[in-house]
C-alpha cells in the first residue's frame, strides 16, 4: 500500500500524541500510592509505547525517502 508524505506525517503526529499520553499514564500509575496494584496496566502501556516507538521509526524512515 502506498502512502503520501502527508499521510505519513499525520500518522507520525498522531503517534507522537499517543506516545505522550501513554508516557504520562505510566508516570501517573507509577506515582500512585500502591503502584504494584497497577502492574498490568503499566506493563500494557509500556508495551504500547515500544510498539508506537517502532512504528514511529519506520514512518520516519519512509519520510526520509521522500
Amino acid at each position: 500500500m502506498d502512502f503520501t508524505k502527508d499521510d505519513l506525517t499525520e500518522a507520525k503526529r498522531q503517534i507522537d500524541s499517543t506516545l505522550h499520553k501513554l508516557r504520562e499514564t505510566c508516570k501517573t500509575l507509577r506515582e500512585k500510592e500502591h503502584p504494584e496494584r497497577y502492574k498490568s496496566q503499566i506493563t500494557l502501556a509500556e508495551r504500547r509505547i515500544r510498539a508506537f516507538e517502532l512504528a514511529n521509526r519506520l514512518i520516519q524512515r519512509e519520510l526520509e525517502g521522500f
